[in-house]
């Protein structure tokens, strides 16, 4: 297991991290320099903060800092209700994949959706099972674009709390039963996202992340889980200051011959989202050092 304790050199800040400032949205130019002043050798960006910013404008500031991307957030989001939908969706995916690759992105993570319509508070239906087909469906499609452009695709199970609205993926062997369907051979273009946040409680993680090996670990996410957690979406804790054994998931990864960057996700609207962000990023830094 890699040594941390004496440098960052292994530490990439997905930039969700950061996204706000004091409470105030933090462009994210102003993210990538605050990173690069700090010596984080990589980043991983959501495609609105991309957006916003202009994609050719995030691929000079990427280069002109030599940072890596250690993922591309997020593709996914299969499921819809009629063919028109699913098309939207096949067509914004292959968006997605151009602009990880215009990035030099490591991969593009996907969060799968779940039923259509209860993100926004109402599903259209109740058929899990229809949502699970239509997001392998989706995948088979999106695999094929996603080779041709040399862009690997990492499936990232969600915690079973966003089953109904973010993602019907919610387990590895779940992401992993998906990847030997569509990619039986390991090819590489095909695998998993471990985020700790969503599968520290699995009493099949270890198991699982062996199965997946190094061809399939694609990514390597991290946080904590607050006890009490106040807002299951946005109040994920600082590494060390939950109750995930982050180093002992690291070692489980590692021992398959991980040899990538960890990635800091938190979402917190009432605790790091009001720090100065330039303060979030040096204790990601010491975190990174002491409790990964």
């Amino acid at each position: 297991m890699r040594d941390f304790s004496q440098d960052h050199h292994w530490l990439s800040i997905n930039t969700a991290t950061v996204r706000k400032s004091r409470g105030a949205d933090l462009p994210l130019p102003q993210i990538i320099e605050a990173c690069a002043r700090r010596g984080i050798r990589a980043i991983s960006p959501w495609r609105d903060q991309v957006a916003a910013a202009g994609l050719n404008e995030v691929s000079r500031l990427v280069r002109s800092h030599g940072l890596a991307l250690s993922g591309y957030c997020r593709g996914g989001m299969f499921t819809a209700t009629d063919e028109a939908g699913l098309k939207l969706a096949r067509d914004d995916n292959r968006r997605a994949v151009d602009e990880a690759k215009e990035l030099n992105a490591l991969c593009l993570v996907l969060v799968v959706g779940a039923l259509p319509g209860a993100l926004a508070g109402k599903a259209a239906h109740k058929n899990l099972a229809l949502s699970r087909s239509q997001v392998t469906d989706g995948i088979a499609d999106l695999l094929e674009y996603a080779k041709q452009a040399d862009m690997p695709l990492a499936i990232e199970p969600l915690h079973p709390m966003y089953a109904a609205d973010r993602a019907c993926i919610n387990t590895m062997e779940q992401a992993l039963d998906v990847c030997d369907q569509l990619d039986p051979s390991k090819s590489g273009a095909l695998g998993v996202a471990v985020d700790v946040y969503h599968v520290w409680w699995d009493p099949k993680l270890q198991a699982q992340i062996a199965r997946a090996g190094r061809s399939r670990l694609l990514a390597f996410h991290v946080c904590d889980w607050l006890t009490p957690t106040n807002d299951l979406l946005n109040d994920r804790g600082m590494m060390g200051d939950g109750v995930i054994d982050i180093p002992q998931i690291r070692g489980w990864v590692e021992a398959q011959g991980f040899a990538g960057f960890s990635e800091v996700e938190i979402f917190s609207t009432g605790h790091w989202w009001q720090r100065d962000a330039g303060e979030v990023l040096d204790t990601c830094i010491a975190r990174h050092r002491s409790a990964v």
